[in-house]
């Protein structure tokens, strides 16, 4: 009789085990999923410039480099570019820019920048007479 209740105790204790594990697996796949929707993208988009660069926008998944270098991002075919003019790099959900050490400077909303700064929504980056806004949407 004893060990009839000891099987019994047993498989309910394993069918309990599966049910927790069973809930946790599921709580865990839940937020998962969850987080992915919240994710959002940063963008850079050309507003003014050379026409041919005139409306490319291009998702910021990794460095972006804007320069006169064939093997920039964003090629910007004009003296008063360097080769590898600003950086656009992902640190956590913040976008920030990067001037490259450029003879001409890069300008955040008018200001001037040294060193790398974080951008807003909508901040407009100007590398001469180009302008790139960002947009984290």
């Amino acid at each position: 009789m004893i060990d009839l209740v000891l099987l019994i105790a047993r498989l309910l204790f394993v069918a309990l085990l599966y049910l927790f594990l069973f809930a946790i697996m599921r709580t865990g796949i839940g937020m998962v999923k969850g987080s992915r929707k919240k994710e959002r993208t940063w963008t850079v988009s050309v507003e003014r410039g050379p026409k041919e660069l005139r409306g490319v926008s291009i998702a910021v998944h990794g460095p972006v480099i804007v320069g006169r270098s064939p093997g920039a991002d964003i090629v910007i075919g004009a003296g008063y570019v360097s080769g590898r003019h600003a950086r656009f790099q992902l640190m956590g959900q913040n976008l920030f820019v990067e001037d490259l050490g450029s003879k001409n400077g890069t300008a955040v909303n008018g200001r001037p920048v040294h060193d790398p700064v974080a951008l807003r929504d909508k901040d407009l980056v100007t590398i001469g007479d180009v302008d790139i806004r960002v947009r984290n949407q």
